[in-house]
């Protein structure tokens, strides 16, 4: 199960105050949850080109937002398991290129979203998401010929909110699980099967069905947070629904995301369920192993930032748990938590050692399968993520309970203690008695980039001010 633009806290069993997910929560109570699982490149491209392929950001090439690049990778997640003889299929957001490559998938019905670059201007015709996408052309064939997700008036990539203004059953996150269960209904029974249900949600436009807004509107929701080292220029200067890298200015219109962005999760979480059912349904529940994860996060006015990209804990940590029926995994140690810090590369190979393929040689990711036998266990001391975003544009490493954060165009510093201060409220760069480990850090970075071809170090010092391109060769390249 993936999602779109999901917080690793706002769930239930995250201990959320306001966010209601009582199927998620089931589900993370029969398996083990990750809880320091991060998206390395946490943008929709860069973070599916890590899921499916299983390579880490340099290796992958997209190493920030760039639509219209060819998707030429040798070996995928869905083709590795469909050549081992799974039946797959993926109902939902893809966001590849071109749109209906189907990177292995036997099978994939269509919701990538509103995508801009595949809706207007020189896009050809079998390339328009008019045509491509299996949500839009269905939309249209039960609405009318004008049906749109722009009805509403709400940006795709803004904090806008209102409700959905059609019948529940007409909403993508209704489809992705219709088009799910549809393929229960018709897989091929004597073949194992891989589905991936890919829901745009939480991702804007914040437009959840009206009764998902009433569970919120008359709350009193815990506000954003705000650190002490933050400052409000940004947030003045672009604090417009076009420009939404910052959230509003108007508390209340923070308030209303907040309401749209939860109804958005708690609809998810419902439709999550009809999948449950379904597969009870089916008696095939007990076989199943479940993974529930997101390509990255939504910063949701924390920091008075909006969306993603940023190396803060809002953006790129995600939730992520392996949960399996009883007929399989016998040794997951159910009920726990695994602090080992997890990425998204690391479902593939998780996947194929799941189901008993080999790993190929290009995946980087490591398989998450034996930490749910040894959830205690520590496969990887430190992470590198980064993501090129113009001014914003960033490396960081983050531990199981630090993080240290540099911005590749100004050279800004960052250094907040995660294990004391989870939301980044305190800069500690310039504490005193932080400066060894500050160091020890910086120079996890400096390794990590010493042979990128952007040139952000000669190998004892970080170099600020290199272009950085949203795509490495790589790529493009097989």
């Amino acid at each position: 199960i993936m999602t779109d633009q999901f917080r690793a806290d706002c769930l239930g069993y995250a201990g959320h105050p306001d966010v209601k997910t009582p199927y998620l929560d089931t589900l993370a109570s029969q398996g083990v949850v990750f809880d320091r699982a991060y998206s390395a490149c946490p943008s929709c491209i860069a973070a599916r080109a890590a899921l499916h392929t299983g390579r880490e950001q340099s290796r992958h090439g997209r190493v920030g937002y760039e639509d219209g690049l060819p998707w030429n990778y040798a070996h995928t997640m869905a083709q590795e398991l469909s050549d081992a003889g799974y039946h797959t299929h993926c109902a939902g957001k893809m966001h590849v290129h071109p749109l209906r490559n189907y990177l292995g998938f036997h099978s994939v019905d269509l919701h990538d979203g509103y995508l801009h670059c595949a809706r207007y201007g020189s896009v050809p015709y079998r390339e328009s998401q008019f045509t491509a996408d299996d949500y839009f052309h269905w939309l249209r064939q039960e609405l009318g010929a004008d049906a749109d997700v722009t009805e509403t008036g709400l940006d795709c990539n803004g904090w806008v909110a209102r409700p959905w203004p059609h019948e529940e059953k007409y909403h993508p996150t209704n489809w992705v699980t219709d088009q799910s269960l549809d393929f229960l209904r018709r897989r091929d029974p004597g073949r194992p099967f891989f589905l991936m249900a890919s829901y745009l949600k939480p991702h804007p436009p914040f437009d959840a069905p009206p009764c998902y807004f009433d569970l919120y509107s008359p709350r009193q929701l815990r506000p954003p947070f705000t650190g002490s080292w933050e400052t409000e220029e940004y947030l003045k200067r672009n604090g417009r629904v076009f420009n939404s890298r910052t959230g509003p200015i108007d508390p209340e219109l923070i308030r209303q995301a907040q309401i749209g962005y939860y109804a958005c999760i708690t609809h998810l979480d419902h439709q999550i369920g009809r999948l449950i059912m379904a597969l009870i349904e089916h008696e095939i529940y007990d076989d199943t192993v479940i993974v529930f994860t997101s390509d990255h996060g939504e910063e949701l006015c924390d920091h008075h930032l909006f969306r993603k990209s940023m190396p803060y804990e809002g953006s790129c940590h995600i939730p992520l748990f392996i949960s399996a029926g009883k007929n399989v995994l016998p040794h997951m140690k159910t009920g726990t938590v695994c602090h080992s810090v997890a990425e998204l590369r690391d479902i593939m190979p998780t996947l194929l050692d799941i189901a008993g393929v080999a790993i190929p040689d290009s995946v980087d990711g490591q398989s998450l399968l034996p930490l749910t036998a040894s959830p205690e266990t520590k496969q990887r001391v430190w992470l590198h993520g980064g993501h090129s975003y113009d001014d914003f544009s960033n490396h960081w490493i983050v531990t199981e309970k630090d993080k240290y954060i540099w911005y590749s165009q100004t050279g800004r510093e960052q250094y907040f203690d995660l294990a004391s201060d989870p939301h980044e409220l305190s800069d500690l760069i310039f504490d005193p008695a932080r400066q060894d480990r500050i160091r020890e850090l910086r120079s996890c970075l400096i390794s990590s980039l010493l042979d990128r071809p952007e040139g952000f170090t000669d190998g004892t010092r970080l170099i600020p001010g290199r272009d950085y391109p949203p795509s490495l060769p790589s790529a493009v390249m097989p």
